[in-house]
């Protein structure tokens, strides 16, 4: 697969953006600033992989302190809120990036195959000053998160 760039370095600064929340407001990496921000970054909630990435950062993330989990995707935000709400998920701010340059901002827009226009399988750690904690792509789109690895850069 193939993206649009190269996705944020740790150590580097995390670039601000605007995605939209399911209720349509913004959501913006500033609005959490002072907090520990892990962006789980996905094609769509209707596959197996993505969605149990955001099930399984709500339970594990839920209890760190001073943390919030972004869960972006081009889902359009309707259908993240209703996800959100059918499987219980309360610790999870959804985003979609449907009228967001954020795709391109991180890197992280596939630019060919059949997944063209969605987001790469990416998590992205930010501290609480804005500065790139854990940085991985995934090279195989299929593949699972290393949640471990990402938490872990939380300690």
């Amino acid at each position: 697969m193939h993206t649009v760039g190269e996705i944020p370095a740790v150590g580097a600064k995390a670039p601000d953006f605007v995605l939209t929340g399911s209720d349509l407001s913004d959501v913006k990496l500033s609005d959490y600033a002072g907090k520990r921000v892990v962006l789980n970054i996905f094609p769509s909630l209707d596959t197996s992989v993505c969605a149990m990435s955001v099930r399984t950062f709500n339970q594990r993330a839920a209890s760190l302190d001073n943390t919030v989990v972004l869960s972006i995707s081009a889902d359009l935000p309707f259908a993240a809120g209703r996800f959100c709400v059918a499987e219980g998920i309360n610790d999870v701010v959804p985003g979609s990036t449907f009228r967001s340059n954020f795709g391109e901002l991180y890197g992280v827009r596939l630019v060919d195959g059949p997944l063209a226009g969605l987001m790469a399988r990416t998590v992205i750690v930010v501290d609480t000053d804005g500065t790139v904690l854990y940085s991985r792509l995934n090279p195989e789109i299929t593949e699972e998160v290393d949640f471990d690895a990402a938490l872990a850069s939380l300690k």
